[in-house]
């Protein structure tokens, strides 16, 4: 039974990097003729130390475990408040639709009453859109930056400097420090001559 008890300490001391000499007590004891009991009580010591040991490292094990579950709860669930803040631009859509289709009457004043709902989603848009640090990037009469903007073309311009934005087909935009979408411009050419 000693020797099998050695041979789990040694197993446990490999596992925990615990240095190999700390299993010495085993040889001590075995040599404790006086039966003094400093040798029982070091054992018992060494036992208790391991067995703390052993709950810390699982412990820490436990730990990093729950750390990396809930790193990827949050990555997988990382767009749900800018989703959430969507929905009502959702619902505005869906409600100037709905009016667009069961209006009765004035074609124009139909049409006016659509648009001034699509408006005012598109500002609720861009409120959200705000909110969560997304800015549009002014293009229209700067100078070409490609670090921003994606030429599609270029144009003669007689009032527009060569290598700056003539027209914008896609608005750019900013999220926080990094581009989130590059501006899709005309780029001038200067005069035709």
């Amino acid at each position: 039974m000693g020797e099998e008890r050695r041979q789990r300490d040694i197993r446990m001391n490999e596992e925990l990097e615990i240095p190999e000499d700390l299993g010495a007590v085993d040889e001590i004891a075995d040599q404790d003729e006086e039966g003094t009991g400093d040798i029982a009580a070091l054992r018992e010591e060494l036992e208790n130390t391991k067995e703390r040991v052993l709950r810390i490292a699982a412990d820490a094990e436990n730990y990093k475990k729950r750390m990396e579950r809930e790193k990827e709860k949050m990555l997988k669930y990382a767009g749900e408040n800018i989703l959430r803040e969507l929905l009502p631009t959702v619902d505005n859509l869906e409600r100037a639709l709905e009016q667009g289709r069961t209006e009765t009457g004035d074609a124009g004043k139909q049409l006016e009453a659509l648009l001034e709902g699509v408006d005012l989603t598109y500002k609720g848009l861009l409120s959200v859109l705000e909110k969560f640090n997304v800015q549009p990037i002014e293009s229209v009469g700067r100078e070409f930056n490609p670090d921003e903007m994606d030429a599609l073309t270029m144009e003669a311009s007689e009032t527009i400097p060569v290598n700056h934005v003539l027209q914008e087909f896609a608005k750019g935009y900013r999220f926080k420090d990094r581009v989130l979408r590059h501006a899709q411009v005309v780029v001038s050419s200067g005069k035709n001559s």
